[in-house]
C-alpha cells in the first residue's frame, strides 16, 4: 500500500488534501512544500495515512519537505483539531494561524540567536566626518560604544529600526546573529505578599503538574501581577514554561520590564508589533525549550510548549481575546483547552470577571481565588456621580470636573480624563439647513479628525478632506457636534495651559513604542492630565494617578446589546481602578445624564460582585449566554436581496429541531457597511452538545446553496457581540 499524506492548505475551505510523500519522512505536524491549483502552498501534515478516495494515479507527490522534526507536537495538533470542529475553522487556516507568518513560507527557519547589530569600518568613518544628522547620527553613536542586541537597541533608542535600516542599506552598519545570553538575576527584590495573595499563590503552586482552572478574582490594584509574577517563578524553579497572555499590546512592554526585572531571565514577547522574524525565533525558542516566559497577546495562545508548566490569562473578561474575522476562535477558551491537554494549571485573572466565568465558578468547574485588599494602598476610590442635566458644560466638561480638575492639578497630582471616542467630534452638522457629513458605503456619520483636517468613517476608515462650506447649501456655518479625545484635549489646554495635557489613544499610538514614551512621561509624578480611550482602562499602574472623570457613561445604558450592562460595569470598574493605586487617596467622577438609572446605582452602592450576580440572574430567567449556547450567521453581499435571498436558504436548511430557537433573518444591527450589505441569522438553545450535533452539517449544506455563490458569509460560535 502507498502511503498519503493528508496536508491542511491555508484556503477557505472545509476538507484537507491528499499529496504523495517526497523524499524524507514526513511526520504529523510537520510543513510541506506542495503545488495547487497553477501555484504552490505551504501546508501542514495533519495525518500520514494508507488510504485514499482519489486514485493515486491522480494525486501530485510533494514538492519538498520543509521540516526535519515537526513544528506542531502532538498537543498542538490535537488541540488544533479540537478548535476546528468547535469554532468550524477551515482546517488549514486553523492550522495556518497557529504559526507565525515567517513559518508559513518556504524559507529557511531563522537562526534562533539574539539579533545584534555594530559599526561597520565606514560607520565608524562616517561617525568621525559628522556627515549624518538627527536619528542616524544618534544610533551610530549609540553603536561606537558597543554592539548591541536589539532588546539593548530599542531600550536605549526607541524607533530605530527604520534608522537602522537605513544606515545598513548604506553599509554603515551590520547586523549578526549571536548565542541568546542568559542574564543574571537582578537585585529587585519581591515585595512582601498579603495573606490574600500567598494563599493564591499557595492554592495555584499546589496544583502544579495538573489540570486545574483558577478564577483569580481580584479588586482592580489588589496585585493580581505579584501572584502572577510568585507563580512564574514557582514554575521557573520546577524548570518548566509559562505563559502569558495579556489583551492588548499596550500592557506587553511594562509587562516584560516586571518580569525581567523580578525574575532575571529573558521573556520572549509574542505580538503583531514585533516583525515577522522576530516572532517566529520567539516562537521557534518557546518550541525547543529555551525560552522559560512567553508573554504575548490573543495569538501567543498557540505557542508551543514541550515544558508547560502553568498558563496565566490576564484581563481574562477583555473582549479582544476573541478573533472577530477569519478563524473565529477565543484566546481564553482555548487556553482552557490547551492546559487540560497539558495537564497544568491555569490561571484566568480579572477586577471584572466575565459572566461566563462567574457561571463556571458557581458551577463548580473552576476554583475561585478572591483578592479584595489593596496592598499598600488607601481605602477604594471615592466615586461620585455628577448630574449633566441642565448643566453648562465646556465641550462635555462639567464645572464639577473642572472644579475637580484643577484641585488635583494644585495639589501636585495626576488625572486622567476618559472618553471612548477618539477624534474631534463624531458628527459635522450646518447649522444652515441641517446637512451632516455622512460616510457613503456605511451610512453612518462621518467623525472630524481636526487635527488632520479630515473626516473619516471609523467603521470602513473611508476618508475625505474637511469642506469648508455645507456641500448642500454653500453656508460656511459648519459645526461639530458631540465630542472625542482630540476636542477633550484641546479644551483642557484651553484651560490648564501651564500643565501637560496628554492624549492617548489610537492616533497618538501608532508608531511602535508610542504608548510607553507617552506612559513614562507620566512617571515623573509631575502634576498631568491624561486624556484617553479604553487604551487606558487596564493595566497601567500610575501612583501619582489620583482622580479618573469619565466624560458620560450614557452609551453604555441604551444599547440594544445584551451584553452592553456587563461591559459598561466593566469598563467602569476598570477605569476607576486606575484611581489611588498608591498611598495617596483616589476618586472617580461619572458624568450622566441617568443618575437614577438602576445598573449605574446598584454598580455604585454593591460594586461589581453584586451587579454581575444580579446580571447572571436575568441571564438565567430569560436564558441567555452563558445559560444558553449561540451561534451567528453573518452574511454581506453588494446587493441587499442577495443577502436576503442567501438567509432564507440558510434558514430553509436548517435541521427540525425542536431545542433550537432561530431568531432571524433580520438585517445586522448596522446594515450596510463599506458599501456591502449585512444581515445575520442568530441560532440558540440550551444544549452546547445539541447545537454543534448540526452545526457541521449546516455549514456544508450552506456551502452548497446556490445563493453562496453571491454573498460572503461566516459562522461565529459563542459570539461576543451580534453587531
Amino acid at each position: 500500500m502507498s502511503t498519503v499524506l493528508r496536508v491542511a492548505l491555508p484556503v477557505p475551505l472545509p476538507n484537507l488534501f491528499d499529496y504523495l510523500p517526497a523524499a524524507g519522512r514526513a511526520a504529523v505536524g510537520s510543513r510541506v512544500l506542495v503545488p495547487f491549483g497553477a501555484g504552490k502552498q505551504v501546508g501542514v501534515v495533519v495525518e500520514v495515512a494508507t488510504d485514499t478516495t482519489i486514485d493515486t494515479h491522480r494525486l501530485k507527490p510533494v514538492i519538498r519537505l520543509l521540516d526535519e522534526a515537526p513544528l506542531l507536537d502532538a498537543e498542538l495538533m490535537q488541540t488544533l483539531a479540537w478548535a476546528t470542529e468547535y469554532w468550524l475553522g477551515a482546517p488549514g487556516e486553523v492550522y495556518a494561524t497557529a504559526l507565525p507568518l515567517a513559518l508559513r513560507e518556504a524559507r529557511p527557519l531563522p537562526p534562533l540567536g539574539e539579533e545584534h547589530w555594530s559599526l561597520t569600518d565606514a560607520g565608524r568613518s562616517a561617525l568621525d566626518t559628522g556627515n549624518r544628522r538627527g536619528g542616524s547620527k544618534a544610533l551610530l553613536a549609540l553603536l561606537a560604544q558597543a554592539a548591541m542586541s536589539a532588546a539593548e537597541l530599542t531600550e536605549r533608542m526607541p524607533g530605530w529600526r527604520p534608522v537602522a535600516r537605513r544606515l545598513a542599506g548604506a553599509a554603515l552598519i551590520e547586523r549578526s546573529e549571536r548565542a541568546p545570553r542568559h542574564r543574571p538575576p537582578l537585585a529587585s527584590k519581591a515585595p512582601q505578599l498579603s495573606e490574600e495573595q500567598q494563599q493564591a499563590v499557595g492554592a495555584v503552586t499546589a496544583s502544579l503538574g495538573r489540570y486545574q482552572p483558577f478564577l483569580l478574582d481580584g479588586v482592580t490594584g489588589s496585585g493580581k501581577t505579584e501572584v502572577y509574577l510568585a507563580l512564574i517563578e514557582q514554575t521557573l524553579a520546577c524548570g518548566k514554561q509559562a505563559l502569558l497572555l495579556v489583551p492588548e499590546i499596550g500592557l506587553a512592554p511594562q509587562t516584560v520590564r516586571r518580569l525581567c526585572e523580578r525574575l532575571g531571565v529573558s521573556v520572549e514577547v509574542l505580538h503583531s508589533n514585533l516583525s515577522e522574524r522576530d516572532r517566529a525565533r520567539a516562537w521557534l525558542r518557546a518550541r525547543d525549550g529555551s525560552a522559560k516566559v512567553i508573554l504575548g497577546t490573543r495569538s501567543a495562545v498557540f505557542t508551543p510548549l514541550p515544558q508547560a508548566g502553568i498558563v496565566i490569562v490576564d484581563e481574562e473578561h477583555d473582549s479582544s481575546y476573541k478573533q472577530q474575522e477569519g478563524f473565529r476562535y477565543h484566546a481564553r477558551d482555548l487556553a482552557l483547552v490547551r492546559a487540560r491537554a497539558l495537564g497544568i494549571p491555569v490561571v484566568l485573572g480579572s477586577g471584572t470577571p466575565s459572566l461566563e466565568s462567574l457561571a463556571n465558578a458557581e458551577a463548580g468547574r473552576y476554583r475561585t481565588l478572591h483578592l479584595r485588599a489593596r496592598p499598600g494602598a488607601l481605602n477604594p476610590p471615592q466615586i461620585q456621580i455628577i448630574d449633566m442635566r441642565a448643566q453648562r458644560l465646556d465641550h462635555g466638561l462639567s464645572p464639577a470636573l473642572l472644579g475637580a480638575l484643577g484641585d488635583t492639578l494644585a495639589r501636585g497630582e495626576q488625572a486622567l480624563v476618559f472618553r471612548n471616542r477618539r477624534g474631534y467630534a463624531p458628527v459635522l452638522l450646518c447649522h444652515g439647513c441641517g446637512w451632516h457629513a455622512e460616510c457613503p458605503r456605511c451610512e453612518r456619520p462621518l467623525t472630524l479628525h481636526a487635527g488632520r483636517r479630515q473626516l473619516i468613517c471609523h467603521h470602513c476608515d473611508h476618508k475625505q478632506r474637511l469642506p469648508t462650506t455645507c456641500p448642500s447649501c454653500a453656508a460656511g456655518d459648519l459645526k461639530p457636534q458631540g465630542y472625542g479625545t482630540e476636542r477633550l484635549e484641546e479644551a483642557l489646554i484651553a484651560q490648564f495651559p501651564d500643565v501637560p495635557v496628554l492624549r492617548v489613544d489610537r492616533e497618538t499610538t501608532r508608531r511602535r513604542d508610542a504608548l510607553e514614551q507617552l506612559l513614562d512621561r507620566l512617571r515623573d509624578d509631575q502634576p498631568t492630565i491624561l486624556v484617553g480611550t479604553q487604551m487606558l482602562a487596564k493595566g497601567h499602574d500610575l501612583p501619582n494617578l489620583t482622580l479618573v472623570a469619565i466624560v458620560s457613561v450614557d452609551e453604555g445604558l441604551h444599547s440594544i446589546d445584551f451584553r452592553a450592562g456587563e461591559r459598561m460595569a466593566q469598563l467602569v470598574v476598570q477605569v476607576a481602578g486606575r484611581a489611588g493605586r498608591a498611598r495617596r487617596p483616589g476618586r472617580v467622577l461619572l458624568q450622566t445624564h441617568q443618575p437614577e438609572h438602576p445598573l449605574l446605582r446598584g454598580l455604585l452602592a454593591r460594586g461589581y460582585a453584586a451587579t454581575a450576580r444580579e446580571l447572571l440572574a436575568e441571564r438565567r430567567q430569560i436564558q441567555l449566554p452563558p445559560y444558553s449556547y449561540q451561534v451567528l450567521l453573518r452574511v454581506d453581499a453588494a446587493q441587499r436581496p442577495s443577502v436576503e435571498a442567501f438567509l432564507a436558504a440558510a434558514k430553509a436548511a436548517l435541521p427540525e429541531q425542536a431545542s433550537l430557537q432561530v431568531a432571524g433573518p433580520m438585517p445586522a444591527p448596522m446594515p450596510l457597511r463599506a458599501g456591502r450589505h449585512r444581515g445575520q441569522l442568530l441560532l440558540e438553545a440550551g444544549s452546547r452538545q445539541q447545537l454543534h450535533g448540526m452545526l457541521r452539517r449546516w455549514q456544508l449544506a450552506l456551502r452548497a446553496l446556490p445563493q453562496a455563490r453571491r454573498v460572503r458569509w461566516s459562522l461565529d460560535v459563542d459570539p461576543v457581540d451580534l453587531y
